[in-house]
C-alpha cells in the first residue's frame, strides 16, 4: 500500500498496513523494524482532523463513546498518508506516516492522557 519511490528523507517508512479481521485495529509495520497494532478506538479519538483537533490546541475536543467503533476502510492519500473511514462515518482525518509512527511509539502515554481526560470531564469510552 506504500510507494517508497518519492521518500523525502530517511524517516521510517511503512512497509505494511493491515486492517484487522474484526475491523477493530490497524496493524502498521515500518522499515526500521517497528510495528504497532493500533486499536480503532484509539485512532478515532486521536484523529488528526480539524473536527477533533480543532484549529488550535485550545479547540481540541475530547471524543467520548467510541469503545466499539470499527474501521471500514483505509484509503491511500498520495504517498505520505492514509485516510481512515470509521463506522461512525468519521473520515476526515489524514493519518501521515509520521503521525502513525508517533501514535504507535506513544500509545501508552497518549491513551492514559485520554482516559484521564474522560474521567475529569465525566465522560466514558
Amino acid at each position: 500500500m506504500t510507494d517508497q519511490g518519492a521518500r523525502p528523507n530517511s524517516r521510517p517508512w511503512p512497509t505494511e498496513l493491515r486492517l484487522g479481521k474484526d475491523k477493530k485495529s490497524l496493524s502498521v509495520k515500518f522499515d526500521n523494524g517497528e510495528g504497532f497494532e493500533l486499536p480503532a478506538e484509539y485512532l478515532r479519538v486521536k484523529s488528526p482532523s480539524a473536527e477533533v483537533q480543532g484549529h488550535s490546541p485550545d479547540e481540541r475536543k475530547t471524543v467520548p463513546g467510541k469503545r466499539n467503533v470499527m474501521l471500514l476502510d483505509v484509503i491511500p492519500v498520495g504517498n505520505y498518508a492514509v485516510r481512515l473511514v470509521f463506522d461512525d462515518l468519521h473520515s476526515t482525518g489524514i493519518f501521515s506516516w509520521d503521525y502513525l509512527l508517533d501514535l504507535g511509539r506513544n500509545r501508552d502515554a497518549y491513551w492514559q492522557d485520554y482516559v484521564d481526560e474522560l474521567a475529569v470531564k465525566g465522560m466514558s469510552r
